[in-house]
C-alpha cells in the first residue's frame, strides 16, 4: 500500500512540475519559426546568438532585459519601429524593420531572442 502512495505522490509532483514549466513560458515560443523569421529578415547579418557582429549577440540582448517586465515590449519595439540603435562600433543607425504584420510571429521571435 505504501508503494502505491509513493507512486501517486511522484506522479502528482511530476505533473505539477510539467504544468509549471509550460505555464511559466519556458516553452512558449517556436524556435524553428523564430529562426526562420530572423533568417528571412536578414537579422543574422547583424546579430548572432552568442557573438557580437554589427549588432549585439542575442545573449547580450537577453541579459540586458532579463527580469524586466517590459523587455519583450522593448525588443518588439526595436524590430517594428526603426528606432535608433547603437552598433558595436559606437555608431548609430535605424534598426531594420521586421517584414511581418503578424503580431504572434513577431512576439515569438522576441521571446526566442529573450530566451538566449
Amino acid at each position: 500500500m505504501k508503494s502505491h502512495s509513493a507512486h501517486s505522490a511522484v506522479l502528482s509532483l511530476t505533473f505539477a512540475v510539467a504544468t509549471l514549466s509550460f505555464s511559466s513560458g519556458a516553452f512558449s515560443f517556436n524556435e524553428e519559426a523564430a529562426k526562420a523569421l530572423a533568417k528571412k529578415n536578414d537579422c543574422t547579418k547583424c546579430h548572432a546568438v552568442d557573438k557580437d557582429k554589427k549588432g549585439p549577440a542575442y545573449k547580450k540582448v537577453a541579459a540586458k532585459y532579463k527580469g524586466k517586465a517590459d523587455g519583450e515590449e522593448k525588443v518588439i519595439k526595436n524590430m517594428t519601429t526603426a528606432s535608433k540603435v547603437k552598433l558595436t562600433d559606437g555608431t548609430e543607425e535605424d534598426h531594420k524593420l521586421i517584414n511581418s504584420k503578424d503580431a504572434k510571429e513577431i512576439k515569438n521571435l522576441a521571446q526566442w531572442i529573450l530566451a538566449q
